[in-house]
């Protein structure tokens, strides 16, 4: 398992939202970052995934 790191900001560009959590591979990380974003109501936000290796796997601006 890999570690995936979920960040959503604020209208302000401040975080609102900074959550890690595991996954098994990128299309993984995808679908549950998506699911943890509209679990909490935050899935029109600006957010962003990033995998371990830096790699931007979910953008919303």
């Amino acid at each position: 398992m890999l570690t995936y790191k979920l960040t959503a900001f604020g209208p302000d560009g401040g975080k609102i939202l900074d959550e890690a959590f595991q996954a098994a591979n990128d299309d993984e990380a995808k679908d549950l970052g998506e699911k943890l974003l509209k679990e909490k109501g935050l899935e029109e936000t600006t957010h962003r995934c990033t995998s371990p290796a830096g790699k931007l796997i979910l953008f919303h601006r």
